[in-house]
């Protein structure tokens, strides 16, 4: 049994009909990866690869590893994402965040003001830096994945900004895929904490998503509280409520902080107060270790992230979140693949593989966060172009890999299965949606092979007719079409899944066998 440190304490306290956030605070901790029973027989080794040619030596090669550990701390980004529910002003505190740390220019803002208040909406100009679409800043909600970058004082963002309405939760958990850490944005409002926090709201099910995805170190920001007078009692009613249930999902306390902010205003977002300009807040709001300074910011809080260690040497992984025909240096038979560097790197001139398809292609730029470079790693995002590729072949939930050790792709495999609150018991041919990374596809829970008890690991039953909520099983899913992953215990990222049943994520689980077709 090899016990997994990462997917921890999901959702333990059952949830009513009218509360479909998952409040099950208790479930993914101590999840096991078991390798020992008679049904493993066909795993992993026994998965279909990509069959593959020799790979030919680039005429100029660079030690990517030697050179990560050289300008390592140059190099070093954080995959930031921001979460919360619908009504939580995401988009305006980080396009206010953006603006303050000078990433945009008072040109691009005035415009954003006008056009805003052209069409009525003159509080969304903020919420515009990242909200580019037409439908976005008509409707005044995300839609889809936002990116940027920025820097602060000891750490480089790339920064992912999250749809926080329920009918885009597979967005959302498109982009908490590639986080590393996250801003979880609550209402401070009167009724607003409510609102996302209860009843059809989705500030729990957020903040469950991100970390049974990875996610271990959390700052809240508690908005809105400028129109309620930056009043202690509510600040302290809120982030007393969170940690509660923040700790019982999983998240350490001395992982999550928070800070009382106002995204519209501006208000503790890049710099700290002062008795001056907010007194309200500066009355209460003080920092623990010197109690004659206020407290820290936002960009104080999200400095101290610490950085995970990134796994540059592994075979080389990059699945797709989006691409494109051309790009830099583009050519006819060019094409461009967006996403995060799972694992190992990757050089201009290097031979990859796209998986599924087996089609070859060599690489011919690497943009880094919009910049230009000549290699990139693991936690890197980035937009690869590549010669040779068809782009009738490619679609988003491929995985570029390098041609010598291609990622397995198949329609069958075993996960440990952690049941959050599903609207029926689970049976075999239960039908789902399952989420890998950035593709979501039809998928059936073929067999429940046994349930068990997490902490223990001890077998409760074997060959169960169904799994309750709370139930931590081991399953067997089928998928109607090939999907790319890989054991959990060898790719953190490209290991673990999530099953949702309309509109709702039902259960979330790590990969522990991989059987051929």
């Amino acid at each position: 049994m090899l016990r997994d440190s990462f997917v921890l304490n999901i959702l333990s306290t059952t949830r009513s009909v009218e509360n479909p956030a998952p409040a099950l605070a208790k479930g993914v901790a101590r999840l096991k990866v078991s390798g020992d029973d008679d049904d493993d027989q066909g795993i992993s080794s026994g998965a279909e690869s990509v069959e593959i040619t020799p790979a030919v030596t680039p005429k100029r090669r660079i030690d990517v590893v030697a050179e990560y550990s050289a300008h390592q701390k140059s190099r070093e980004t954080l995959n930031l994402v921001v979460v919360g529910h619908v009504d939580a002003g995401k988009s305006t505190l980080m396009g206010h965040l953006l603006y303050a740390l000078g990433q945009v220019n008072e040109r691009t803002m005035k415009k954003f003001e006008r056009d805003a208040e052209k069409i009525g909406k003159g509080s969304f100009a903020f919420a515009w830096v990242l909200d580019e679409t037409d439908e976005e800043r008509s409707r005044g909600v995300t839609m889809d994945i936002a990116t940027s970058a920025f820097v602060t004082q000891h750490r480089k963002f790339t920064l992912l900004d999250a749809p926080g309405h329920r009918d885009f939760v597979p967005n959302m958990i498109s982009g908490a895929s590639r986080a590393d850490v996250a801003i979880l944005v609550v209402d401070a409002s009167t009724g607003g904490f409510e609102s996302g926090f209860d009843g059809n709201g989705q500030t729990r099910e957020h903040a469950i998503l991100i970390r049974s995805l990875g996610v271990r170190q959390l700052v809240v920001a508690v908005n809105k509280l400028d129109v309620i007078e930056w009043s202690e009692t509510r600040y302290l009613e809120i982030t007393g409520r969170l940690l509660d249930f923040l700790t019982g999902c999983g998240y350490l306390k001395e992982d999550v902080r928070f800070a009382p902010v106002s995204g519209l205003k501006g208000v503790n977002l890049a710099h700290r107060i002062t008795a001056d300009n907010t007194p309200e807040l500066a009355a209460w709001y003080r920092d623990a270790g010197d109690v004659g300074e206020t407290g820290p910011c936002l960009v104080d809080l999200i400095d101290t992230f610490t950085m995970p260690e990134r796994p540059v040497s592994k075979p080389f992984r990059l699945a797709v979140t989006d691409f494109f025909k051309g790009g830099t240096f583009s050519s006819a038979n060019s094409v461009s693949v967006t996403g995060r560097i799972s694992q190992g790197n990757v050089q201009i001139g290097e031979h990859v593989v796209m998986v599924p398809g087996g089609e070859h292609g060599v690489v011919k730029a690497i943009d880094v966060d919009f910049v230009s470079e000549e290699w990139a790693v693991a936690g890197d995002s980035i937009v690869l172009m590549i010669q040779g590729l068809d782009i009738q072949h490619i679609s988003v939930g491929s995985v570029v890999c390098t041609p010598e050790r291609p990622i397995q792709c198949t329609t069958r495999f075993e996960v440990q299965l952690v049941v959050f609150d599903p609207p029926v018991p689970i049976t075999n041919g239960f039908p789902g949606l399952l989420h890998i990374q950035s593709l979501s596809i039809p998928a059936v829970v073929h067999r429940i092979i046994e349930t068990f008890d997490q902490r223990s690991g001890e077998v409760l039953k074997r060959r169960p007719r169904h799994i309750r909520k709370g139930a931590t099983a081991r399953v067997e899913i089928v998928t109607e079409t090939p999907v790319c992953l890989e054991l959990f215990k060898d790719s953190k990222e490209l290991g673990r899944i999530m099953l949702r049943k309309n509109g709702e994520t039902i259960a979330a689980g790590i990969v522990t066998a991989i059987f051929s077709r």
